[in-house]
């Protein structure tokens, strides 16, 4: 997502606002030429999303101190790569088996902002335990589901947080072979030495699946409907899983949505269970039909 500005003007736009398109840890993209009379497209400079404004070269330290995992195992070989190619664009998000055949992921990433439409589903792949240009299993999405605000045959998105989540259906049940990872409210978390994570395929390290355990806990109180954490985010990682590592085992308490920054703080935004809950139920149910 491309934003034609000054410098001066980008970063008064990074460090004095909180929106979906100025700091949203988008889908890591490239983009050919837009089509002659296209809107230009939103894409923020990696550097912004690294947190901070730490310059890509320079900087994203913590984004290089994520620990790299091996996505050919149990339990994160269940997280994989949303991925998505067209004549004029080519992205990637991260993605989580929830139920054999449902992927949790960002809506966000489902939208073609240059062309002002939804990416058919047919053209959606999900490989699951991507590493190094190989994946565990790969299955064409077959449908996805949205929060009711958002329609399909219209060509606006509606850029909020709170509703920045999405399911994919997938074509295969590639969680028969290669897990799921549960599902857990944040509200019902006891355990006192949980630890609170995310992992996903940043920009800077897109074929290797990478956690950050510095997260925190969530605030649901900042901002309604949605969860503010301290994770090391960049583009690529949305539709990231939102953890909590209970007794070391990973439960999906969310969605990574973006984030919104000030001039001196820098906060992931997630999305909860609570907010999609009735519609993974629902997928969950209807999978095999």
């Amino acid at each position: 997502m491309r934003l034609r500005a000054t410098r001066t003007g980008l970063r008064t736009l990074l460090f004095g606002i909180a929106t979906f398109f100025g700091l949203c840890g988008a889908a890591a993209q490239t983009k050919d030429p837009a089509p002659q009379g296209s809107t230009p497209q939103f894409e923020q400079p990696l550097d912004a999303l690294c947190g901070s404004g730490q310059h890509r070269t320079k900087g994203c330290q913590a984004i290089r101190d994520r620990t790299v995992l091996d996505a050919a195992t149990a339990p994160w070989h269940a997280i994989g790569r949303v991925n998505f190619a067209s004549t004029d664009l080519r992205q990637h998000c991260t993605g989580t088996l929830v139920a054999e055949r449902v992927v949790l992921t960002a809506a966000h990433c489902l939208y073609n902002f240059a062309r002002k439409s939804w990416i058919p589903p047919q053209s959606i792949r999900f490989a699951a335990g991507y590493q190094r240009g190989t994946a565990i299993a790969v299955s064409q999405v077959e449908r996805y589901v949205l929060q009711d605000i958002h329609a399909l045959d219209s060509r606006t998105f509606h850029a909020d947080f709170a509703h920045d989540w999405a399911l994919l259906i997938l074509n295969t049940p590639l969680g028969q072979d290669v897990g799921v990872l549960d599902t857990l409210a944040a509200d019902d978390i006891s355990e006192p030495d949980s630890v609170f994570a995310l992992a996903g395929y940043p920009a800077l390290r897109p074929h290797v699946l990478s956690l950050t355990r510095t997260c925190g806990a969530p605030d649901v109180h900042s901002r309604p409907g949605v969860m503010l954490q301290k994770c090391a985010i960049m583009s690529g990682d949305s539709g990231a899983p939102a953890l909590a590592l209970i007794n070391g085992k990973p439960k999906v308490i969310g969605v990574l949505s973006g984030a919104i920054s000030t001039h001196s703080t820098f906060r992931s935004v997630a999305v909860p269970l609570a907010a999609f809950h009735t519609a993974l139920d629902r997928a969950r149910n209807t999978q095999g039909q």
